[in-house]
């Protein structure tokens, strides 16, 4: 059986402790035995080397350096880890250690609450298998993102709230590699309710089972 580990904490505006129950039956639903933590000292117990697949849901916040350095080896060596919106990639702003594992890096939502359109653009991909461009209601992210990620879909910014930014195509999911490990993100997921839209939940449950060895 594989086995999952879900850390949560940080900032309460995301819901961590409600998203790790969502997720912790969305995984037994899908085989993994669970293990659910609060805070991130379970990072550093070398036993996180023998799991399948690491969830964070930790935004901002810190991350000790025997906590990211083990986490680090734990995924270069293999175990997998998916992450969503901040709980992933909002998480311990000071760790480029981190960030460089996760492929992104939270910078604003212009207009905060707002109606965008979610396409998808890898329909080929497994992940994405029958899912179609759709519409959501949450934070658009707009994120520094690592060139190497493969992106599985995109949103693109109309400038209504940053001028700037008009026509900005921005990733929305991607996968990558952090040595043998697989990484998943997506940025969708601003509180526990957005686990409801079929799409987002999909995407994220998929994202997850594939990043797991």
């Amino acid at each position: 059986m594989r086995e999952a580990l879900i850390v949560w904490g940080g900032w309460s505006g995301h819901e961590p402790q409600e998203c790790a129950e969502v997720i912790k039956t969305m995984l037994e639903e899908d085989d993994f035995k669970v293990y659910v933590e609060q805070g991130t000292e379970a990072l550093a117990d070398p036993s996180i080397h023998d799991l399948s697949l690491i969830v964070p849901i930790v935004t901002m916040s810190k991350i000790e350096k025997e906590e990211v350095k083990n986490l680090a080896a734990a995924i270069e060596s293999g175990v997998g880890i998916a992450g969503y919106h901040g709980g992933a990639g909002d998480a311990f702003r000071e760790s480029v250690d981190y960030q460089f594992i996760i492929g992104g890096q939270w910078v604003a939502h212009p207009g905060n609450i707002i109606d965008y359109t979610v396409n998808i653009t890898r329909p080929d991909d497994p992940l994405m298998h029958g899912i179609s461009d759709f519409a959501y209601h949450s934070e658009q992210y707009y994120m520094h993102v690592d060139p190497s990620n493969e992106v599985l879909a995109t949103t693109t910014f109309t400038g209504d709230h940053a001028f700037w930014i008009n026509g900005v195509v921005m990733p929305v999911v991607w996968k990558r590699m952090y040595g043998k490990g697989r990484v998943f993100y997506s940025s969708l997921g601003h509180i526990a309710k957005e686990f409801d839209v079929p799409e987002m939940r999909t995407i994220f449950r998929r994202g997850a089972s594939w990043a797991a060895r």
